[in-house]
């Protein structure tokens, strides 16, 4: 059976529009950059710089979180590289927010 990683973000800083940094806590590091998923009824709304603008880190799930309840798992913010292409393809159906 393979084992799948629990990762937990434990900061984040922005370092440009819709782009964060992001530090797990085994020490990895991503430069995120949203804007190719910011779409449909959840994501959609973080397409406004002042509501993406508002992500904080929740620290009892331990990932972000904006206002309006979207948020991403942990696990595939660590593995950002290897999965942008297939959420971008998945948000790509759901439209504009």
């Amino acid at each position: 059976m393979k084992r799948h990683p629990i990762h937990c973000v434990v900061a984040f800083s922005k370092v440009a529009d819709f782009t964060l940094e992001v530090t797990f806590d085994d020490a990895t590091r991503r430069v995120i950059d949203f804007r190719p998923v910011l779409a449909g009824e959840l994501f959609g709304p973080l397409a406004d710089p002042a509501t993406f603008d508002a992500v904080r880190l929740d620290p009892e799930a331990r990932t972000l979180v904006w206002p309006n309840g979207a948020d991403f798992d942990p696990a595939m913010l660590h593995d950002w590289p290897e999965v942008v292409g297939e959420l971008e393809a998945l948000t790509a159906g759901w439209g504009g927010g």
